[in-house]
């Protein structure tokens, strides 16, 4: 499996903005679906964002549209979230993923990858979200 390394979270107030980064540990970064999801305390890790290999398709929850940001960088192997006016429901330790089986390979919408297909999990960044 891809070995998935997040950066980026940390502590900040309402209404900024923060980038997490996830940088993959292989050169075939570049061929597979790429996600980013996340875990509040007491709560079920929920789907963030994801983007096609291609980086044609993206995909968003609905909690998120219009704030958040995925993009993908394959020359360096990299997924970036850009984070604008987050709100306190933000709060979360956030997980990059990646999709390397067949789907994570061929799909060209990226909204029809299921939290199913992705199959190789960073360990998590922390973000914050005061009032």
């Amino acid at each position: 499996q891809v070995q998935l390394v997040e950066s980026g979270g940390g502590l900040v107030q309402a209404g900024a903005s923060l980038r997490l980064s996830c940088t993959a540990s292989e050169r075939s970064h570049s061929n597979y679906a790429m996600g980013w999801f996340r875990q509040a305390s007491g709560k079920e890790r929920e789907f963030v964002a994801s983007i096609s290999w291609s980086g044609s398709s993206t995909d968003y929850a609905d909690s998120v549209k219009g704030r958040f940001t995925i993009s993908r960088h394959n020359a360096e192997n990299t997924v970036y979230l850009q984070m604008n006016s987050l709100k306190l429901e933000d709060t979360a330790v956030y997980y990059c993923a990646a999709s390397t089986g067949l789907r994570g390979h061929t799909v060209l919408d990226a909204s029809t990858l299921e939290s199913r297909d992705f199959n190789s999990w960073g360990q998590g960044t922390q973000v914050t979200v005061s009032s």
